[in-house]
């Protein structure tokens, strides 16, 4: 089975639609799958709801859907990096569901294993816990808090092989792992594809069975966030 698309565009091409729910993969602009997000910018489909650890930044990331207002709600942990996220947030034009960084990590985990909630008792007691039913373990409260089940997953890996086996590099294994289970499509931005076989199968992270396309970015950006140096 060969899964490999000849570009990001081709791999996006008959599944986006306006309305989709979008799981992105990434950590600041650590392992995003960056010619995915350029190809769904293209795409032109509106109203998403972008779940990500963050919304990118301005010109960069999930920050060039921002700029185009395709998103039309983010469920994210993490937004000061982004001045258009914080403009159109505080003007009333784009939803957001604040969720803590575990717990959306974990929301993500349980709506790729088929789990449709769980308790936890981070945010009790905060903003993150209106609305959401409490109920008490032990003598302690949790807060019920819902799997994510994304129509579409972009992940970014470092190796595919052809049948769409994952192989993730260092701190590109942040939410990627996760985000590729938790979508009923998930589409693999990779840097090298070798022919299926190739892996050691206790070296894939992501099984084939979770990924429905692939596509090859031989040579990222990798911009860096912050450019930290010595005096």
């Amino acid at each position: 089975m060969n899964k490999v698309y000849p570009s990001a565009e081709d791999a996006l091409r008959d599944i986006v639609q306006d309305g989709q729910t979008i799981a992105v993969g990434g950590f600041g602009l650590c392992g995003i799958p960056e010619a995915l997000i350029g190809a769904l910018r293209g795409s032109g489909v509106t109203g998403l709801t972008a779940v990500s650890n963050n919304a990118g930044v301005d010109g960069f990331g999930l920050g060039l859907l921002l700029e185009t207002r395709q998103i039309r709600k983010m469920i994210s942990s993490y937004v000061g990096e982004n001045k258009e996220f914080e403009r159109q947030y505080l003007a009333g034009e784009l939803e957001l569901e604040f969720t803590p960084q575990g717990t959306l990590a974990e929301r993500l985990r349980a709506g790729g294993a088929g789990i449709p909630g769980f308790y936890t008792k981070t945010g009790v007691g905060t903003l993150v816990a209106e609305g959401k039913e409490h109920k008490d373990f032990g003598g302690q409260t949790y807060i019920l808090e819902h799997g994510i089940v994304a129509d579409l997953a972009l992940v970014k890996a470092w190796k595919a092989d052809r049948a769409g086996n994952l192989i993730y590099r260092r701190t590109a294994r942040n939410f990627n792992p996760l985000v590729a289970t938790s979508g009923r499509v998930t589409v693999a931005e990779v840097e090298e594809i070798v022919e299926t076989g190739t892996f050691d199968p206790d070296d894939v992270v992501t099984p084939g069975i979770f990924v429905q396309r692939v596509v090859l970015n031989a040579h990222p950006e990798k911009r860096i966030e912050q450019r930290t140096v010595r005096p």
